[in-house]
């Protein structure tokens, strides 16, 4: 090969090496562009992964939230309902204590002046007896149909009734005032065996009998020695009201199974109250009936809103919730329910003597 030849083939060679090289150059060129690409199209699909999450756990929150805010409405609702029905009882049952006592105290006012002036007749009818033995046939005559003799011996027993009568309204009168502390919000140191009575009084009608196949509930109370307490004394009287109402029901639906079944009352209606405190800090309240229980799927409902076994009409599944409320929320205490199907229900309250934002030298 000539020396001219071999040259020109040479520098085609080397202007090959350039263009491969300027190729090179633009390939490697594309390469990091097309990373630095990649790398910006990842770092983006990251972020964008990263609000998606973010979001998503945004949305749970609000939607945990949400789901909170319901519920809480619903105890609002729920509180709100049972409240203003407990109000307007307690408002109610103020206004009839109040228009009973005025006639009722002018009534026990003047019966002792009412039996000094009977007696002061009776005593001048004896003196008249004594100095004029023997009336006139007329006198003697209205002495015997008015039976004289039996009514001096009778006003004694007439005005020891009249009293007892008249105590007995006094004493009802002031279980009325005392349960129509509902109404009240105020905590205050009380002795909460008043609460029970009271609505032991409220719920009297419902105790006596109403035919000869029921004959009414029996209360058996064991109290023990408890200390006034710091509650609020309205509230606890509509928990007592609650549980003591559910226990009438059970007893009566008892009463009513064993008379369509053609059975007697095999034993005596009881709801039994036993109070008594533990170790110093603790007022415990139990309250049982002897009627037909429940089972455990209906006893872990209990405490729901609106959960009820009772038909329509009777029931709002709104009474035991509250109470759970007023004792496990509002005085920081403990409530439970046991129950045997067939055997009877037993609440049992725990609520502590002193709250820890009681003052000192509260007095009710």
């Amino acid at each position: 090969m000539e020396a001219t030849d071999y040259e020109t083939r040479l520098k085609e060679l080397e202007k090959s090496v350039r263009i491969l090289k300027k190729k090179l150059e633009r390939s490697e060129a594309d390469r990091l562009q097309l990373e630095k690409a990649s790398e910006i199209r990842e770092f983006t699909l990251k972020n964008v992964i990263q609000e998606l999450e973010e979001s998503q756990l945004s949305l749970e929150k609000r939607s945990q939230e949400l789901e909170t805010a319901l519920i809480n409405l619903k105890t609002l609702q729920v509180k709100l309902i049972e409240s203003e029905k407990m109000s307007a009882l307690g408002v109610l049952v103020a206004g009839i204590a109040h228009e009973i006592n005025n006639p009722v105290s002018f009534i026990y006012g003047n019966l002792d002046h009412a039996k000094n002036y009977f007696d002061d007749l009776i005593r001048l009818l004896n003196l008249y007896q004594q100095h004029y033995p023997e009336p006139i046939a007329a006198i003697q005559k209205e002495i015997k149909v008015i039976e004289l003799e039996f009514i001096k011996e009778d006003s004694e027993k007439l005005f020891q009734s009249m009293n007892m009568g008249a105590e007995r309204i006094c004493q009802i009168v002031k279980s009325l005032r005392t349960f129509s502390r509902l109404d009240e919000a105020e905590f205050k140191q009380v002795n909460i065996h008043d609460g029970i009575d009271s609505t032991l009084v409220i719920l009297n009608n419902r105790l006596k009998p109403t035919s000869k196949n029921y004959k009414g509930i029996q209360i058996i109370r064991d109290y023990g020695n408890l200390p006034l307490v710091y509650c609020s004394p309205g509230q606890l009287n509509q928990v007592f009201i609650n549980i003591i109402v559910n226990a009438i029901d059970a007893l009566e639906e008892k009463n009513k199974q064993q008379i369509d079944n053609n059975n007697q009352e095999s034993e005596p209606s009881q709801i039994h109250i036993q109070t008594e405190v533990i170790n110093n800090e603790w007022a415990l309240v139990r309250i049982a009936d002897n009627a037909l229980g429940m089972n455990e799927k209906v006893r872990s409902q209990l405490f729901d809103p609106f959960f009820t076994t009772k038909d329509i009409g009777k029931g709002t599944g709104l009474g035991l919730s509250i109470t759970y409320q007023i004792i496990v929320e509002l005085h920081s205490g403990k409530l439970e329910c046991v129950s045997t199907l067939g055997t009877g229900t037993e609440f049992v309250i725990q609520i502590p003597i002193l709250q820890k934002f009681c003052p000192k030298n509260t007095n009710a």
